[in-house]
């Protein structure tokens, strides 16, 4: 059985949207507890005249804002929803939680509440984005340390070669790091030490991509900093919904138009499904000692469902052991002495 502490106070359409899917969710996964945390009286009200068997719920009216400073927050208020979730998987309750509250206080209460991964010095935010081959990319680090160093982004590329090994089923991940220029000169100090680290690991590494590479499927993997993550994400979201509704718009303005929608518009949804970033859930931490999901903070039912079915996959393939020996491997492959000191 696995047991999965949901915090459906965080996020643009919560308690509504969380609940929809856990709903769903729990309906459909009969060998996973979902212990829900939030406003008991409203998520009553939201499950209709009985919550299924395998749901829980935990009572708290403490909500951590968006605009919060994280590890003051979390610090501060210990019984807020999403504290209380980290809390659980910290005292082993549950296997993993998820929420689409603050990023900084779920990266803050992974940190200092789960803890961390032996030789992992800062965790990673590694969202799936769509590419035009259908099989996805994985980028890490998209948001939870934006001044990472050389040696960060090489835990990284090994915590994400043992992810998508078993959550993509790609044998052997190309691994590529995210600069200005694919020549190996490019890049700042960090970038550069990054890319002589990553050159002398066993990783299947492919060397430096830039940012218009990634969605064409040249790498499986793009490992860069939180802050250059979380803008080519952000950026990747925005050209996608602005073209698909520029699409809609062109399409729907005149009566060509509309006879064209009418025979392409089944495949217009095939791929507007393919890049929409519901369909891909939420993000793990990698490196958080426990399961750690970030569900995007807009959110609707479905992206919930989708993050809720990552987060279970997650436990379900015992990921967490398999970042555990690729942290090991790590370690034996750089000494310490190699990484600098007191760098593990």
């Amino acid at each position: 059985m696995i047991t999965m502490a949901v915090d459906v106070m965080g996020g643009d359409y919560a308690p509504e949207a969380p609940m929809e899917a856990l709903c769903q969710a729990a309906a459909q996964y009969s060998d996973t507890k979902f212990i829900v945390i939030g406003d008991e009286a409203r998520i009553r009200e939201l499950g209709g005249a009985k919550l299924p068997d395998n749901v829980e719920v935990r009572h708290t009216e403490v909500v951590i804002a968006g605009d919060e400073e994280p590890v003051r927050a979390v610090r501060r208020k210990p019984t807020s929803s999403l504290v209380t979730a980290a809390t659980m998987v910290a005292n082993r309750e549950a296997d993993v939680m998820v929420s689409a509250g603050n990023t900084g206080a779920i990266m803050a209460a992974g940190t200092l509440i789960i803890g961390r991964l032996p030789g992992v010095e800062r965790p990673a935010l590694a969202p799936i984005l769509p590419t035009f081959d259908g099989r996805g990319v994985l980028l890490l680090d998209a948001g939870a340390t934006m001044d990472a160093s050389a040696e960060n982004l090489l835990s990284y590329a090994y915590m994400a070669d043992a992810y998508v090994r078993h959550v993509l089923d790609i044998e052997k991940p190309r691994i590529a790091l995210l600069n200005v220029g694919t020549e190996d000169s490019k890049g700042n100090a960090v970038v550069k030490q990054a890319f002589a680290l990553l050159s002398q690991s066993p990783l299947n590494f492919v060397g430096n991509i830039e940012a218009r590479e990634m969605m064409a499927g040249c790498a499986d993997v793009v490992v860069c900093d939180g802050f250059v993550g979380n803008v080519v994400l952000k950026l990747a979201e925005g050209i996608g919904l602005g073209l698909f509704s520029d699409i809609r718009t062109v399409l729907t303005q005149t009566m060509s138009g509309r006879l064209a929608a009418l025979l392409v518009g089944k495949r217009l949804r095939q791929m507007r499904a393919r890049y929409d970033w519901a369909e891909h859930g939420g993000a793990p931490f990698l490196g958080v000692n426990g399961g750690c999901f970030k569900a995007h903070g807009s959110s609707n039912a479905r992206a919930w469902f989708m993050a809720i079915t990552q987060a279970r996959k997650f436990i379900a393939n015992d990921l967490l052991h398999k970042l555990t020996v690729a942290m090991g491997e790590r370690r034996v492959s750089v000494p310490n002495s190699e990484l600098g000191e007191g760098r593990t």
